[in-house]
């Protein structure tokens, strides 16, 4: 599965990385990275070694018209064998208290069938749950923390106290106040109560109530929807948009209305698992190819022209190309100049998920279409989300007249789903027109540069401290590698000691040996608060 590495390093002007991918392998080998000029990095007059960094440029460097900088550092091998030991001791020791449990010697809070419901089907899966009961619950405490307050740069989180293990939790009436958020999406800091947002969906609550109680095919379409569609469609360049209550059936619903047997998708493997859910349904045949891979990505597409649908070799209805613009455990950006010129060469469509990248990319925020200056007719299907640059909820599909309104009469999210709230239209509305300029004020290009310059300086900061960390140098996500358990945790709570809020991930959601702290910047992060953070 993995390549050798290359160890030889050209005199001083190229030094070689492992070949043929981006994304470290689950064993921690690195794959697929292209040779880069020393003097284009950010090292101090030297080259860095292949087992202190791995450095990502772009294969085709013709397409793009500012530097394409990525890092994905492979995990130690010592480190890696700690890991693995880590999972081993604590695997060990779950079973020790099953049989404990299975004994009635241990008290057992997991849910489990009654005595004489044991000759049925089981309804839990006692070996699913191992790793919830015996690993999980260890550390439960670092997720589902209530907040009360608005989530913006600065939170207030509701105290808790467990007594049997984090099993269960009660509330102490405490308040821990003034939580620097580096957890949340907001990116843009629109996510406020307070401001000219705020002061519409107030206004347009007064006038048109909260729900709407109804599909936007039958009464539920409001003058405010409309003007929500063109306002998207305007802002990403585009001939028509249509909007969705939930970001997440916008994808688990829409693919399945664009394709299905007979069809081909070929995936990324890091897609979000809405993506993976909506392929599934739609019941085309699904491959995959390594993340931000475009050799891998050509490879399967030069199989799917050449030889077609399996056992018929019929030629494929469809080959749809499904990315995401910011991968939200990778921090990484996809290679849209590559992936479209590859698009265009083998005529496949494209459904580019925007979900991160929008607001949080660009000059003028308009997503990973306009931070690589490209032209958004290129992309066939743009899907984003309202749930994270523009502080609201639901999703939206963009593209073509024709498009659209095939999706207003085939899609399940349009036809069956209850209209967006009229207060979370406005919120969208009335940040997008920030964004563009056309509430009449800077504040939109301001929070956009803001955004940018507080992803650099972060990054830097956390380099220059020794951290490995993912992803592209102008992506807002910022993951720090942790890789041991134990540090899951133990990160986590001594953050929150130090009044900063971070998001933790581990296995089964990242590789095992890849657990992280995932760093979300805002551009309502001022200097003062991204510097408290490293204290």
């Amino acid at each position: 599965m993995t390549e050798s590495r290359d160890t030889k390093a050209a005199d001083d002007e190229v030094c070689r990385r492992v070949k043929n991918g981006l994304k470290p392998e689950r064993n921690g080998l690195a794959k697929s990275l292209y040779p880069r000029p020393c003097h284009e990095r950010p090292s101090k007059n030297r080259c860095h070694t292949a087992e202190e960094e791995v450095y990502a440029a772009s294969y085709d460097g013709r397409l793009y018209s500012r530097p394409f900088i990525e890092y994905f550092e492979e995990t130690p091998m010592m480190v890696a064998v700690l890991t693995y030991m880590s999972y081993g001791i604590l695997t060990i020791f779950g079973y020790v208290r099953d049989f404990l449990r299975h004994w009635k010697i241990e008290r057992c809070h997991i849910a489990s069938e009654k005595e004489e419901q044991k000759d049925f089907v089981p309804l839990y899966q006692d070996f699913e749950n191992f790793y919830t009961r015996n690993i999980y619950m260890r550390i439960r405490d670092n997720w589902n923390r209530p907040i009360c307050s608005v989530p913006g740069a600065k939170m207030d989180l509701m105290e808790r106290a467990t007594y049997d293990y984090n099993w269960t939790f009660e509330y102490t009436g405490w308040v821990v106040q003034d939580v620097i958020n580096l957890g949340s999406y907001n990116y843009l800091g629109f996510a406020e109560n307070t401001g000219p947002c705020a002061d519409s969906a107030a206004e347009v609550t007064m006038k048109y109530g909260v729900g709407v109680a109804s599909t936007r095919q039958e009464i539920g379409n409001l003058d405010r929807h409309e003007e929500m569609e063109k306002q998207v469609a305007r802002f990403l360049g585009v001939e028509s948009a249509m909007a969705f209550g939930m970001g997440f059936a916008t994808n688990s619903m829409n693919i399945p209305a664009l394709v299905g047997k007979g069809c081909l998708i070929l995936s990324d493997e890091l897609n979000h698992a809405s993506l993976v859910l909506g392929a599934r349904l739609s019941g085309s045949t699904i491959r995959v190819f390594k993340h931000n891979n475009m050799q891998s990505l050509e490879k399967l597409l030069r199989e799917a022209v050449v030889h077609g649908q399996p056992r018929t070799h019929r030629p494929w209805k469809k080959i749809l190309i499904v990315v995401e613009g910011i991968y939200s455990m990778e921090g990484s950006i996809v290679r849209l100049p590559e992936v479209i010129a590859l698009k265009k060469r083998y005529r496949a469509y494209l459904y580019l998920d925007e979900a991160h990248s929008i607001g949080a990319l660009g000059p003028r925020g308009r997503g990973v279409v306009d931070y690589f200056g490209l032209d958004p007719c290129d992309v066939d299907v743009m899907m984003g989300t309202f749930t994270k640059s523009f502080g609201a909820a639901g999703g939206y599909i963009a593209g073509k007249r024709e498009l659209i309104e095939y999706l207003r009469s085939h899609s399940h999210s349009a036809v069956y789903a209850t209209s967006m709230s009229p207060p979370v239209v406005e919120q969208i509305i009335t940040s997008m027109k920030c964004i563009m300029g056309e509430d009449g004020t800077t504040i939109g290009s301001e929070r956009v540069q803001q955004l940018a310059e507080n992803t650099v300086y972060f990054r830097k900061r956390l380099r220059e401290m020794g951290f490995i960390i993912y992803g592209n140098n102008d992506s807002p996500v910022v993951p720090m590698m942790l890789y041991m358990p134990a540090k899951i945790a133990a990160f986590a709570r001594e953050m929150l000691k130090r009044n900063i809020g971070v998001v933790v991930v581990g296995f089964p959601a990242t590789p095992i040996i890849e657990s992280r702290a995932r760093f979300c910047i805002s551009a309502g992060h001022s200097k003062n608060m991204l510097d408290q953070s490293f204290r």
